[in-house]
């Protein structure tokens, strides 16, 4: 593997921070991980330090992202300095990595970096209006449009010397260019006239023959019995059943029944979203709602066990978008806000949305991303 070296220290900014946009960013993919785990995310924040700084990862973002994740320098700059996608020195506006493997040289590689040599300058050099530089690469993986290069986030395949050299013109007067292949190919299929499935007999069924209308004759003769059988049935409705009056649960109370909870303060007993008879909690029970995330950006409410992504949306609908909220409510504002959830009627006085959100709101995290399943 080669030496990977940070940029000198003349090169390097006094210091980095991430933007109040970038932070928020950064404290997402944290909590996405336990108490305990959250050096998992160096890789994520390193890459959106390099993003912020240009293309390149200076050593105050490195050690910037070391502070925030509790981590030893040495640690972190032994990830840094580890895996190629890190740029340890400035690159240009347009940073293209041009693949050298075995097949991209085949193809003509090499005439490409003769390209890149008189257009912009050696390896790593950034030129001086900053707006390119360049490197040769290992293999990224586009071995059938080869040869290929990598600009910024986009790929660019299907090269020769003249359509490497317009890509770099128009980059350079800021005219717009179409990543892909750059010979007419529309992805990875042959060059020139297709070469396999030419005969429409391969795929159309054609040559099933006497099975396929066997079965053709089969499907005919089972719709031709079901409308027999439809155009034969009895026009007239039976006489439905008078309906049985609804009977109070063996088991249940008086006290328990939900008109008489409500009436009485208190949250009807979850029944399930089929309940429709279940009262309607009045207005003067609706929790503080939201009319938008607050600044920091809303809470992952799928950490809440029970919500997943259709619900939490439900609940951002509503106004709901943080533990602290839902931790702050009584009984009666729970049971508002569930016969709201339509299909989900009952889930949130059953999984104890409260308490969950409770436990969520001092920044405890589970170690499961669909939540923590409440004690029964």
């Amino acid at each position: 593997m080669a030496v990977r070296r940070l940029a000198p220290k003349e090169l390097q900014p006094d210091s980095f921070a991430f933007t109040a946009e970038n932070a928020i960013w950064a404290g997402q993919q944290i909590a996405k991980y336990p108490e305990g785990r959250q050096a998992s995310a160096v890789i994520a924040l390193l890459w959106k330090a390099q993003e912020q700084s240009g293309g390149w990862l200076p050593e105050p973002a490195i050690r910037a992202v070391a502070d925030l994740l509790k981590m030893p320098y040495i640690r972190v700059l032994e990830v840094a300095t580890f895996y190629t996608m890190f740029n340890l020195e400035p690159v240009g506006k347009h940073f293209v990595q041009l693949c050298g493997t075995t097949p991209c040289m085949l193809r003509g590689a090499e005439k490409l970096k003769e390209v890149l040599k008189r257009k912009i300058g050696e390896e790593k050099h950034v030129t001086a209006d900053g707006k390119f530089s360049w490197m040769e690469v290992e293999c990224l993986g586009a071995c059938c449009n080869a040869p290929m290069a990598q600009i910024n986030n986009d790929y660019y395949e299907d090269l020769t010397p003249e359509t490497l050299e317009k890509l770099l013109d128009d980059l350079a007067a800021g005219r717009p260019v179409k990543p892909g292949p750059q010979n007419g190919r529309r992805a990875s299929e042959p060059e020139g006239a297709i070469t396999t499935l030419s005969d429409p007999s391969l795929y159309d069924g054609s040559q099933l023959g006497a099975w396929r209308k066997r079965f053709e004759a089969e499907a005919a003769e089972k719709a031709r019995a079901e409308a027999e059988a439809a155009a034969a049935a009895p026009s007239a409705a039976q006489t439905p059943e008078p309906a049985k009056p609804k009977e109070t649960r063996p088991e249940e109370k008086a006290s328990d029944r939900p008109e008489v909870r409500v009436a009485e303060g208190k949250a009807p007993i979850a029944q399930g979203a089929k309940d429709d008879a279940a009262p309607v909690v009045p207005d003067e029970h609706k929790p503080a709602l939201l009319s938008k995330p607050r600044d920091e950006g809303p809470d992952d409410l799928k950490l809440i066990y029970g919500v997943g992504p259709k619900l939490a949306a439900m609940l951002n609908e509503l106004g709901i978008y943080h533990f602290d909220q839902i931790a702050s409510w009584n009984e009666m504002n729970l049971a508002w806000v569930d016969q709201h959830l339509g299909a989900f009627r009952g889930r949130a006085v059953r999984d104890k949305w409260i308490e969950q959100a409770k436990k969520l709101a001092t920044g405890w995290r589970p170690a499961s991303d669909v939540g923590e399943k409440p004690e029964e």
